[in-house]
């Protein structure tokens, strides 16, 4: 049996590494935030970066939004009806797609599609000794490979997020004229009629957050991976689990705090 000085050796090396972990991520933001602003730029990398973020994205986002509108306005309808408000579908469908669900719904697909590739493409050249090659040949891997990756998903993940803001609304139009034979112009005017300046502020920060944290944390974990082979696995499933968690995390703060705004 294991006594009470081993119970309390394992628990307390848990605790160090936790907070060990904490520190190394606090450096690794640190550490990007000053090689973001010095030369070289790596411009061809980052573009790249932005095609392998962007555009292999855009079957599943495409897909996605289109359903998620179409599936949310079907579901909507009977509520409104049962209150005789059914002529505000429109109005709640683009409060609850550009405000919530289309950033929310293209975070989590990312994280999951894009953080996973970062963090075993990371880890593979890490576990490889190829990250270790790039600094004999003296380029700054953290420079090349890191920034670049989180620069992409900052720059890539806003742009996502209103293609599919705008394919969920799509999607529910199509649903809307199903029912109602309404027109897309006398839709769209009802869906932003809405929509405040705030509204949309909010929805690019939330964007942009949620690209910074799937890039920084595909990277650090990738980056920092260990243990040969099976490190790479565990590198691509913690960036995606920990990416997501921390999506809803700012998710509450951000809304919270945007509430806040509105109130004062």
């Amino acid at each position: 049996m294991i006594n009470f000085w081993t119970r309390k050796y394992i628990f307390t090396k848990r605790i160090d590494q936790y907070f060990k972990g904490i520190y190394d991520a606090f450096e690794f933001v640190k550490l990007f935030f000053k090689e973001a602003f010095r030369k070289p730029f790596h411009m061809r990398e980052l573009i790249n970066q932005c095609f392998e973020v962007g555009l292999r994205s855009l079957p599943l986002i495409t897909l996605t939004g289109f359903i998620v509108g179409m599936v949310f306005t079907k579901q909507s309808r009977p509520s409104l009806e049962d209150f005789g408000a059914a002529s505000w579908l429109p109005s709640l469908m683009g409060i609850a797609i550009i405000k919530a669900l289309g950033p929310l719904v293209t975070a989590l697909i990312c994280a999951g599609k894009v953080g996973s590739g970062i963090g075993a493409e990371l880890g593979s050249m890490r576990v490889t000794e190829q990250i270790e090659a790039m600094e004999v040949s003296s380029v700054n891997p953290f420079k090349y490979l890191v920034v670049t990756r989180v620069l992409a998903t900052t720059i890539t993940i806003p742009v996502l997020v209103f293609y599919c803001s705008f394919l969920g609304l799509y999607g529910s139009y199509i649903n809307v004229h199903t029912e109602d034979t309404s027109s897309m112009l006398t839709f769209y005017q009802n869906a932003f009629s809405s929509i405040t300046f705030l509204d949309i502020s909010e929805s690019v920060i939330k964007s942009i957050v949620y690209g910074f944290t799937i890039g920084i944390v595909g990277c650090f974990k990738g980056f920092n991976a260990t243990q040969g082979t099976l490190g790479v696995g565990r590198a691509a499933n913690h960036a995606v689990v920990l990416g997501m968690f921390l999506i809803f995390i700012e998710e509450i703060i951000i809304v919270q705090v945007f509430n806040w705004i509105r109130f004062f």
